[in-house]
């Protein structure tokens, strides 16, 4: 009898510690061999500088993958901003046998039907900055109310909680990002209701679209304070209060080279301070390494959230000198990063941070 007692006792331990080693083995990166899986991106729009990036930054750590053997292959298709054509390109991806899909959404529901296909045929999908609502996909993506938050935190910072008048420079009608985005706006003004918003364009996230629209509105405007972005539009903006003959207001700036450029510009010609965030193109990479992860069975939430990358005035020479002409401020993130962004999501415990370059 004590020796039953004895023994259903040690399997107890035995059994603890297995399942402790199971939990523990979670943490870190998963190594199950995927050499042999394919992942695709399908991506709805590729028509700025941002994107472009984007694709370049998947393509070059697909590449890496492929040659250690971490993955069989990848590949990209891009649908001009049509969801009826990225519905059928993600069809062809199903077809074609591959077994995760990256999907950068035109919509935030009308692709659901196609992406639950690809769950129903065993794929693993995995969606990033666009908001898609399908419950089988894995999501990827910043804290968004976060992002509005800290735009208007730091022209507040600036003008204190004096009245001001805000002029916000959306994305493109209908995208997922730019709808969670003006939600996030919306309660940041509820924060400070001493702000109005006296006018709002949709900018495409292209500078010479927001110097156009900017340029539209500008006229029927009173002075602007402070000018709410979503990335590519503060430098567009900013041409246009200098055509109209304007002071530049405070334009939050989404880390484009010309943004920062022309904040540099500024700053040294008459002490023009602002601030820049925004996602980074290689928020790609991340997506890339969450698929597959999940091929590997690492488990994790359906949600992923991405640390931003925020640029203050006192690191702006240093990430300046790390862009391109043309280009945007990108940051790689390598499996064993990405792995530990996953485990901070798990733990609900602070993202790491994309440090400054020294």
């Amino acid at each position: 009898m004590k020796f039953g007692i004895v023994k259903t006792v040690a399997l107890s331990l035995m059994t603890g510690a297995m399942l402790s080693g199971a939990s523990a083995a979670q943490d870190g990166v998963a190594t199950t061999d995927t050499s042999g899986k394919k992942i695709a991106f399908s991506n709805s729009y590729a028509g700025n500088s941002f994107r472009q990036v984007m694709i370049k930054s998947f393509e070059a750590m697909g590449a890496k993958a492929v040659g250690e053997k971490k993955i069989a292959g990848t590949t990209v298709v891009s649908s001009n901003n049509s969801v009826t054509e990225q519905a059928s390109q993600i069809q062809n991806l199903i077809l074609q046998g591959y077994d995760a899909i990256i999907v950068l959404a035109g919509s935030d529901t009308a692709l659901n039907g196609a992406i639950k296909d690809a769950c129903d045929a065993g794929i693993v999908v995995v969606a990033f900055a666009s908001g898609v609502t399908e419950p089988c996909a894995y999501v990827v993506d910043y804290n968004l109310d976060s992002y509005a938050k800290a735009e208007m935190d730091y022209i507040s910072s600036k003008l204190g909680n004096k009245p001001a008048n805000i002029l916000e420079i959306r994305g493109m009608a209908g995208d997922g990002f730019d709808k969670r985005l003006n939600e996030g706006v919306k309660k940041a003004f509820q924060a400070h209701p001493n702000y109005k918003k006296v006018g709002e364009v949709y900018g495409q996230w292209t500078a010479t679209v927001a110097q156009k629209e900017v340029s539209g509105i500008l006229p029927s405007l009173p002075q602007i304070d402070g000018v709410l972005t979503q990335g590519g539009d503060g430098y567009g903006a900013a041409q246009a209060f200098k055509a109209a003959g304007r002071q530049l207001p405070i334009i939050i700036m989404g880390n484009r080279q010309d943004e920062l450029a022309l904040w540099k510009q500024e700053h040294d010609a008459n002490g023009y301070e602002t601030f820049s965030l925004g996602a980074t193109p290689s928020v790609s990479q991340v997506a890339f390494w969450v698929a597959q992860q999940l091929l590997a069975g690492k488990k994790m939430p359906k949600f992923i959230e991405v640390p931003l990358l925020q640029i203050q005035q006192t690191d702006l020479d240093a990430w300046l000198k790390t862009v391109p002409d043309g280009g945007v401020v990108n940051a790689d993130y390598p499996q064993e990063l990405v792995a530990k962004i996953i485990d901070a999501n798990v733990k609900k415990e602070p993202l790491p941070l994309v440090p400054a370059p020294k």
